[in-house]
């Protein structure tokens, strides 16, 4: 994990956010209520001290436990999230 990528998602963590689609993807794929608030649950779990968070191309990859969101480097978007199998 490089420190620089956290503080550097750390710093834009108000920036986060998602799309209408991206949210719906990441409530499905996680088994999330309908109601619950995707970014403040992405949100947390960035700021979790256990979370694995690494860099490639253009995006950040955050890991806690098995699960996995993918947020867009530059824009601060929420891609996708899901729980890793294995």
């Amino acid at each position: 994990m490089n420190p620089a990528v956290r503080d550097e998602l750390f710093a834009s963590l108000e920036k986060l956010h998602t799309t209408g689609p991206g949210a719906e993807r990441v409530r499905k794929n996680l088994s999330l209520d309908a109601g619950e608030d995707v970014v403040r649950w992405c949100r947390e779990l960035v700021q979790n001290p256990e979370a694995e968070i690494r860099k490639c191309g253009k995006n950040v990859y955050v890991r806690v436990g098995d699960c996995e969101i993918t947020v867009h480097a530059r824009s601060g978007t929420i891609i996708t999230a899901h729980v890793r199998k294995g």
